[in-house]
């Protein structure tokens, strides 16, 4: 049984939510403050966490940027519609995923899913390399030069199609499709901002990458050719 740390204010909604993954056989946890999430982090093992931004004693961003900095725990956020800006900071402070709200509970619990899926991986121990680049997958880590470079259960999923594919170029549109099996909306940057953050953990220069590569107009190409 998966355990899910859900921080979210408005109490009615948490225990909707909260009541809706319980009968999906999830085991909820649920807070009400930044602070008293966080605590709870700290003193248990969760399995994935659901976060709104909206929090009335602290940013719900930087609840985020401290979780990942304590481990890999999947972050699925909450966010108001709208607020694009908020959820491309939130990518690249290392969430896994974002949902709009108003959202239908089983959008939530499609995606809580797929982050967990995730996060375990696939348990066939195989590795790729690239030159100094190692895509662990059974292990879910990327090493360059033999030293883990952190990356997010996403990330992590979209490299590893970015490098199944070696040479050929992937758009946006296909990348979305194979990493969370939906079409990407209009304006969606979503791929690229993990893209920016994948650049910063395996490029030796990330404002000129030479591993993931930009083809403008078309998408991004990971290179076979490595030094």
């Amino acid at each position: 049984m998966a355990r899910i740390l859900l921080i979210e204010d408005d109490k009615r909604l948490a225990e909707m939510v909260s009541n809706y993954l319980e009968e999906a056989g999830f085991s909820v946890t649920a807070a009400h403050t930044g602070s008293a999430g966080l605590a709870l982090h700290g003193r248990e093992g969760f399995d994935a966490l659901v976060l709104d931004l909206m929090l009335p004693d602290m940013d719900g961003l930087d609840v985020c940027r401290k979780v990942r900095g304590e481990g890999s725990t999947p972050i699925l956020m909450l966010t108001a519609r709208g607020d694009a800006m908020d959820r491309v900071i939130g990518l690249e402070m290392g969430a896994d995923d974002y949902l709009p709200k108003p959202f239908e509970p089983r959008e939530l619990l499609a995606r809580l899913k797929a982050i967990l899926r995730r996060s375990r991986g696939d348990a066939k121990a195989e590795v790729m390399r690239f030159g100094r680049i190692e895509i662990d997958i059974g292990a879910r880590q990327v090493r360059l030069d033999g030293e883990e470079r952190p990356l997010t259960g996403y990330q992590f999923e979209l490299l590893l199609i970015l490098a199944r594919h070696a040479g050929r170029v992937m758009s946006r549109d296909a990348l979305m499709d194979l990493v969370k099996h939906e079409r990407l909306e209009a304006f969606d940057r979503s791929i690229d901002v993990h893209i920016s953050r994948i650049r910063a953990a395996i490029e030796d220069d990330a404002k000129k990458p030479r591993r993931v590569i930009t083809v403008r107009g078309a998408g991004y190409v990971f290179a076979k050719a490595q030094d």
